[in-house]
């Protein structure tokens, strides 16, 4: 225990030297390091609110709610968890009031713990907490200068059960099942049985489905949530059609609470102009909110949306192909999207993997991004399932170009294999705390994405700069970006090492390496340190 502690204790000072020692630049959201849990997963910060609607009937393993909850993350912004590991963007699973029963399809009972079975945008779900409890969230994490990102979901509604009835057949569509093949077997379809689809492509003005609006009744908000859908159609001249609708019930989010961007659900289920419209309506909430609440303006940056296009990947660039159509997402509203190639290009040297990325963000991509992750909530092939390269693994996704997001438990070895689920249940267990707080190895896991994620916070070039190789063996590259400039060594020989940085660093100007805490000053264009360590970020004082 008392090594671990002292691990700990290296970590939290290697992390404020970082900080004290590095000059503050402009957070990039093509360079952030993004942090993506499921809300119900991660931390049950508030036990008084884990049953609500009845949700008592048993599930299947790790298909039902757990406990975790917006209080448990806040928590863990309070002892800055996040902070000490980089983290500059938080993503979590949609907050949103979900369906209330459980569903069979032949898994075993499934409660919507994960979010994406609403039943109605306007309400967070009691079992993850309050509206309250979303603007400390969002307040306290600003002041730590990290951006809050919501997950939207458009495309659809929750499952149909005996408690919660389906939509009207203005609202949505039952069938046909998607089959992708084509644009249209894509778009105008349901994802699976039982998924009511958003009638997305529709333009079409509609009233209210019932169950809303005797539901708001019996809540007593009735009025209010009309009053505001008016002013809403009046302002912006859309016609009250169901995509409007959930996009204004979801910029709310935005305008009230000025979270910072959207991760947007199944993306190329709907007709692309769908986002084009959302990205427009959350900009217009989120300047709102800015006027309303100057001194809690972090920046200037626009607001952020990425989008989830199952199967994209960097090597596509800017083109998604249906086979019967080409769409380009980031010319209708996307600022980035999720990149699915990363998990295989993680399998490839550092060079090829860096370089390539960079060039591609920096020509096809330029003034775009995409969000590279190793692990996720529903991809059952992920890079590291067994959790046997996990230096390997931290090291690729944080010094990679692009967006990193770090999923819940990758810094700790989260086991992705759980005994008694099934299917992507196996991705969604509870954060493993109880390692972090007793495991040697799973401790000196977390110290090494807690300096590799600093160093990348503290210097936008990581993510968003330009890669330029300095040395193959030993491996060494340099990332600039304006003047943001960094010189890394990965796989380095124990002992002393040497670099030139001529055409980087001026003669006497000293650095610091961000993974040792060692100083060192640039002589004669070559710095010299001997760390011990097979890392070297070295970063100007």
């Amino acid at each position: 225990m008392k090594k671990i502690l002292f691990l700990l204790s290296v970590a939290f000072l290697t992390s404020c030297n970082s900080l004290h020692n590095s000059k503050k630049q402009t957070f990039n959201w093509e360079g952030a390091n993004m942090y993506f849990l499921l809300t119900d997963r991660f931390q049950n910060g508030d036990n008084k609110n884990d049953i609500n609607f009845g949700r008592t009937e048993k599930a299947a393993t790790l298909r039902g709610f757990e406990g975790g909850d917006l209080r448990g993350i806040i928590q863990k912004i309070d002892d800055n968890y996040f902070s000490d590991l980089g983290i500059n963007a938080i993503w979590m699973t949609p907050l949103v009031e979900q369906i209330h029963s459980a569903t069979n399809e032949g898994t075993g009972n499934t409660y919507a713990f994960h979010g994406y079975w609403a039943k109605d945008w306007t309400n967070l779900d009691p079992n993850f907490g309050t509206k309250a409890d979303l603007k400390e969230l969002v307040e306290k994490a600003h002041e730590k200068g990290i951006r809050i990102v919501l997950d939207a979901v458009i495309n659809h509604t929750g499952p149909v059960t005996p408690i919660d009835p389906v939509y009207p057949n203005s609202w949505v569509r039952t069938s046909p099942q998607c089959k992708y093949n084509n644009y249209e077997n894509t778009t105008a379809c349901t994802l699976v049985a039982n998924l009511p689809d958003i009638l997305t492509e529709s333009d079409e003005p509609e009233e209210l489905p019932q169950i809303l609006v005797e539901k708001w009744k019996n809540e007593g908000k009735y009025e209010a949530e009309m009053k505001s859908l008016n002013e809403f159609f009046v302002r912006t001249g859309y016609p009250k059609a169901p995509k409007y609708y959930i996009m204004k019930w979801l910029a709310d989010y935005v305008k009230e609470f000025g979270i910072d961007g959207y991760r947007i659900d199944t993306v190329k289920h709907t007709n692309e102009d769908v986002w084009k419209d959302f990205q427009k309506v959350c900009q217009e909430s989120f300047d709102i909110y800015k006027r309303n609440n100057p001194s809690k303006v972090l920046d200037q940056n626009l607001f952020f949306t990425v989008g989830e296009i199952y199967g994209y990947g960097i090597s596509q660039k800017q083109i998604y192909d249906f086979g019967d159509k080409k769409v380009n997402y980031y010319q209708n509203g996307f600022k980035s999207l999720i990149n699915f190639d990363f998990k295989g290009d993680a399998n490839k040297s550092y060079e090829e993997l860096f370089s390539n990325y960079s060039k591609l963000l920096q020509s096809d991509l330029n003034g775009k991004t995409v969000m590279n992750y190793l692990t996720s909530h529903d991809d059952g092939s992920p890079f590291d399932k067994d959790r046997k390269r996990t230096f390997e693994a931290g090291t690729k996704l944080l010094l990679s170009p692009g967006i990193s997001q770090v999923y819940y438990g990758d810094e700790s070895a989260r086991s992705l294999t759980i005994q008694g689920a099934e299917g992507d249940a196996n991705l969604r267990s509870n954060m493993n705390w109880s390692d972090i707080s007793s495991n040697l190895e799973t401790q000196k896991l977390l110290v090494h994405y807690q300096k590799l994620g600093k160093f990348r916070a503290n210097h936008p070039a990581v993510g968003a700069g330009v890669h330029q190789m300095i040395s193959s063996s030993p491996y060494w590259f340099t990332r600039t970006l304006n003047n943001d400039k960094v010189v890394i060594g990965l796989d380095l020989k124990p002992g002393l090492k040497e670099v030139s940085v001529q055409e980087i660093f001026e003669n006497g100007t000293e650095l610091r390496d961000g993974y040792s805490g060692k100083k060192v000053t640039v002589e004669n264009g070559k710095v010299s340190i001997d760390s011990g360590l097979s890392i070297v970020l070295l970063e100007q004082i």
